[in-house]
């Protein structure tokens, strides 16, 4: 058990913007919990996996929609509704909590996330409960059944969701993670792409097996590396590499770029034309929120669920999706895959072919 300290959540929420390969949510958005927490007085404690007891109940809150701003037609749809005083997701916890009419012991991250790694911190700080130090992807991904939730078949309802206009839904009997992504995306495309969820409430005895623990002490470790980096006015991209057990894939700059929203996702790519020992290549990156695909002089290079994390060497900043211009000068560090997803059961949740590739996944790691 671990009292966090302000800069630890720093640290934290740095390092998970960083294996959030572009999503997972603003940075910004994250600290601003953060920041009202404190302010109403509470404080942060992160227990180990094996530190809670077996018949405890774990909330995986979390936000779910595209991360891209909507145009402004789209926004005057939402003009005339009420704005809740109340933040979505603890109108959701609260609701999931009175619908099975038992308290929660703790929260868990579904990923790693400015953003969405901070929800979970929040929560258990506002509920006066414990955040795991763990999550259920390891980095940020775009859809529900991206998870070892989903891997190990973990039932997922019931499900609370609720929007900003404090709107709330309660789903029973949803089959699987699969069906609770078309359920939760399309309640989103119509509560301007951002909603907070709530799910998986399930005893840890049932949870212990299907996590990934010590997600957010290496986040924190991610973090405080980038952190001292920038201090000492060092590489940014080689000492993240470094801490996290990653490599930096490509260096160059931003020649173009394009993004839509689509569906409740950010879609898009950016190209970029490499730099030092990568003169004379070209860089493709796809992302759907996240970067799932890369292309190196049109040869696949590093795909999912490998994590691609670009770095702005200007700003000295990781870099969330689509905020991209053109000139900018970044590198791309990658590292490997959660062991959870390299399966055959894994890649079926999370590899190529689950966004249309037909491909076979190859370890970026060991080949670049």
């Amino acid at each position: 058990m671990k009292k966090l300290s302000l800069q630890d959540i720093h640290d934290i929420l740095n390092g998970c913007v960083i294996l959030g390969t572009g999503g997972g949510g603003e940075l910004s958005e994250g600290l601003e919990m953060v920041d009202e927490a404190i302010s109403s007085g509470k404080e942060f404690i992160m227990v180990d996996v094996d530190e809670i007891p077996d018949d405890s109940i774990i909330f995986t809150p979390y936000l779910l929609g595209a991360i891209s701003e909507l145009p402004e037609d789209e926004l005057k749809k939402y003009e005339n509704l009420p704005q809740s005083t109340e933040k979505p997701i603890l109108i959701a916890v609260n609701r999931l909590e009175k619908h099975i009419g038992k308290k929660m012991y703790g929260t868990i991250a579904g990923e790693a996330g400015g953003a969405n790694t901070a929800v979970p911190i929040y929560v258990a700080a506002m509920k006066g409960v414990y955040v795991l130090d763990a999550d259920v992807a390891g980095r940020a991904v775009p859809e529900c059944n991206n998870s070892t939730y989903y891997i190990n078949r973990l039932p997922v309802a019931p499900v609370a969701v609720s929007n900003e206009f404090g709107e709330v839904a309660i789903y029973e009997n949803i089959k699987d993670d699969v069906r609770e992504e078309d359920i939760l995306r399309s309640f989103a495309m119509v509560s301007k792409n951002n909603i907070a969820c709530v799910d998986h409430a399930l005893e840890m005895k049932v949870l212990k097996n299907a996590i990934i623990p010590g997600t957010l002490s290496k986040a924190m470790a991610l973090g405080k590396a980038f952190r001292t980096a920038k201090e000492n006015n060092e590489n940014i991209a080689e000492k993240i590499a470094i801490a996290a057990g990653g490599k930096i894939a490509f260096i160059g700059k931003v020649e173009s770029f394009e993004w839509k929203t689509e569906s409740g996702f950010t879609i898009g790519a950016f190209e970029a034309d490499g730099s030092d020992k990568y003169t004379g290549d070209k860089l493709k990156v796809w992302f759907q929120n996240e970067n799932l695909m890369s292309w190196l002089n049109d040869d696949i290079y590093v795909t999912l669920p490998d994590l691609i994390c670009v770095i702005d060497m200007d700003n000295n900043e990781p870099v969330t999706n689509p905020n991209y211009r053109k000139d900018m000068n970044i590198a791309v560090v990658i590292y490997p895959a959660p062991e959870a997803f390299t399966t055959s059961i894994g890649l079926d949740a999370f590899g190529p072919r689950r966004f249309g590739f037909d491909i076979d996944y190859m370890p970026a790691m060991g080949r670049i």
